[in-house]
Order: structure tokens, then C-alpha cells, then sequence
């Protein structure tokens, strides 16, 4: 699968991004729509605290929802974890708390605090039994050397067109992420396509990568890092950036989420600017934000902003921003609106400074989201 011509600006040729970045894109769809995850049996039980009581397959936890699987149900159905009284359940789970603490084993109801908070008894391989309440659980996932058990991730796809000027846009987003015990590493890729009667069409397509590891000290994190980019806006023939640093979980609570990360990187700019090509190395630091506001079986709302001052050349800051809405229409099938962004101050001469969209459209999550 050789290079071939994604675009032409000016007379000037952008080459298409390295064959592995193309395959996780082939990857992701494939495990999306192809390899559905294997289901054990349903013998999980969810009291609830109307008295209701579910008898199915205990997903996870993520963002207050637990998400369960049942017979008679297509797909996941989430629960209110704040209406659940406790859990019972024989497969081994990783239970995640707000304070960074992680623990193995399988879930049993425990005892009511005096406070009538629900109380879940995890029983971990040795035997111990480690008592936590559920206000302070973060996640729960399923412990599986499995790895498809292990994987989550979305497809996203959007369009949209304008009789008037002839507009059209097209856009295309993947993601996939892979979780252990105290680790995880996640990939991302994102493309649109832009352009209407009498002008060049824009194109613009995205890859991020991170991989990050919890610290022995409670709410802080290890991650690295790294991006190729993408802009005929911006004549940007191929930006690559690897770095990684220290983050921080600020706030981390069943509806809202904050973390900041400081560290450093290394990005290359390869411009294509008229028929010279101009290349960019620095050495850059690192400031990256990330807010996550949910709300139970409805919306979710995901920030990154990534501030990075040139370390080799004072005074040249760029900055790269996503933010993305998603509104849950059914099952695992829901409506997205995004906008994305990158800024430079100081560009090349003759060359944009900046290149900023929004996109909107249906994504399918598939895994245990």
C-alpha cells in the first residue's frame, strides 16, 4: 500500500499520512462492525433503590453509568449509578477509586454506612475483602486477558451540503482505547474535506496517539504523547510531534472531570510553501487541559486544549484545541457536534496562521462504553 495523492494546493502536492496511521483507521472499523465481543453469561445482579432488580452482564462503569447487558435487550442499557443499592457478581472486576487506588476481584454487596451510602465488598484474588463506597468509585471494568474484552472505541461519520454556493463537507473520526489495571493507551484519527463552487477544496486529517501509566501518588499520571498533522489551510504538509510529561486528576467526580499535563516534546513542521518545501524543527513545552462534563444517558461534553510555547524560538506559542458535544439518541448510537482548531503566532511567511472548523454528525461506540 504505496503513498498517494490526498490533495493539491497551489501546485504543490500533500502526501498521505504513513501506511500504519491509515491501518488504525482500517483496524478500529474492522473491530467496530466485525468482531463483536465475545458475551459470557448473564448472572450479574443490580438491586436498585426502587426495589427493582436486574439480573444480566456488568459492562463497566464510566462517567456515573453502569453499563449492563441483557437478554432481552439489543446492546448496553445504562443505569443510574447513584439509584443502584449493590451489586453482585462472580467475574472478576478493576475497580478504580477518585483517589487513584486500584482493585481486583469480584463484587458481593457490603454493608450500608451509616451515612445509607451503598457500600460494594470486593473480594480480591488472595481472599481480602476490601469495602468501598460507591461515591468514591471512579470506574469498574472487567479484569479479562482478553483483549477485545479490553477495548473500547467510536466511529463517527458526517456530512453536509449548501445548494447556494455549491458547499459541501465531509468528515470522518475513529478512536479505540485499551485499558489495564493501571495503564492505557488509546489512538485517534480525524478527517474533513471541504470546499464549494469556484475555490480549492480544503482538506485537513489528524492522528493522536497517547499511552499513560498512574503514579504510586494519588491522582497523578505518567503519559506520552504523540500527533501528525495534516492542513492544506495552513500548508502544512506533515507536523509531528512526540513528547509525554506529568499530569494531575484536579477534579474527578461522576459528572465532571479535569486534569492538566505538563511535559515536553519534540515537533517537526514540514510546510509545503509554493513550490519550496520549508521545513521546522523544535523544541517545545507542554501544557495540556482536558474537561469532561457528562450527564447521565444524555450528554457529554469533552475539552482538550494543548498550549505549546517554543522552547528554540522565544516567542512563538501554537496552540491546538478540540472540543466535541455528543447527544445520546439510542443504544450505542449517538449525535456529535465538533470544533476543532490550531493557531500559530508566528507562521512561516505568506502562509496561514491558523485553521479552525466545526463538523457535525452520527458516531457508534462499540466495547464496553
Amino acid at each position: 500500500m504505496g503513498e498517494h495523492k490526498v490533495g493539491r494546493l497551489k501546485g504543490t502536492r500533500m502526501t498521505a499520512f504513513p501506511v500504519w496511521c491509515r491501518m488504525v483507521v482500517l483496524s478500529t472499523m474492522v473491530l467496530a462492525f466485525g468482531l463483536p465481543l465475545q458475551a459470557r453469561e448473564k448472572t450479574d445482579v443490580v438491586y436498585l433503590k426502587n426495589g427493582d432488580r436486574i439480573t444480566c452482564e456488568i459492562k463497566s462503569l464510566i462517567d456515573g453509568v453502569l453499563l449492563v447487558s441483557l437478554d432481552y435487550v439489543d446492546g448496553t442499557m445504562p443505569v443510574d449509578w447513584r439509584k443502584v443499592v449493590r451489586v453482585e457478581s462472580t467475574q472478576r472486576f478493576v475497580v478504580i477509586t477518585y483517589a487513584g487506588l486500584t482493585y481486583t476481584g469480584t463484587l458481593s454487596p457490603g454493608q450500608r454506612s451509616e451515612a445509607e451510602e451503598t457500600i460494594v465488598q470486593l473480594t480480591q484474588l488472595e481472599g481480602e475483602k476490601v469495602d468501598i463506597k460507591e461515591s468514591e468509585i471512579a470506574r469498574i471494568h472487567t479484569d479479562s486477558e482478553s483483549f477485545l474484552k479490553r477495548l473500547n472505541g467510536s466511529v463517527s461519520l458526517g456530512a453536509s451540503y449548501s445548494k447556494g454556493n455549491q458547499a459541501t463537507q465531509y468528515s470522518f473520526g475513529t478512536d479505540a482505547d485499551y485499558r489495564r489495571e493501571r495503564w492505557g493507551a488509546g489512538a485517534a484519527y480525524e478527517s474533513s474535506l471541504s470546499g464549494n463552487s469556484g475555490s480549492t477544496s480544503s482538506k485537513r486529517n489528524q492522528v493522536g496517539a497517547r499511552g499513560f501509566h498512574l503514579l504510586p501518588w494519588n491522582q497523578y499520571y505518567v503519559e506520552g504523547l504523540g500527533g501528525f498533522l495534516q492542513s492544506s489551510v495552513q500548508q502544512i504538509k506533515l507536523q509531528t510531534t512526540l513528547g509525554g510529561g506529568i499530569g494531575h486528576y484536579f477534579i474527578h467526580t461522576n459528572s465532571t472531570s479535569l486534569t492538566v499535563l505538563g511535559g515536553l516534546a519534540w515537533q517537526n513542521l514540514n510546510y509545503t510553501h509554493l513550490s519550496t518545501p520549508t521545513k521546522t524543527q523544535l523544541a517545545i513545552g507542554i501544557v495540556k487541559g482536558e474537561i469532561r462534563v457528562y450527564k447521565f444517558k444524555r450528554t457529554n461534553l469533552n475539552v482538550i486544549g494543548i498550549l505549546q510555547p517554543a522552547l528554540t524560538d522565544p516567542g512563538r506559542v501554537r496552540f491546538d484545541t478540540n472540543a466535541s458535544y455528543y447527544l445520546k439518541l439510542f443504544s450505542n448510537l449517538n449525535w456529535n457536534l465538533t470544533f476543532y482548531g490550531n493557531w500559530d503566532n508566528r507562521p512561516p511567511v505568506g502562509l496561514q496562521g491558523s485553521d479552525y472548523g466545526t463538523s457535525t454528525g452520527l458516531s457508534w461506540t462499540f466495547g464496553n462504553r
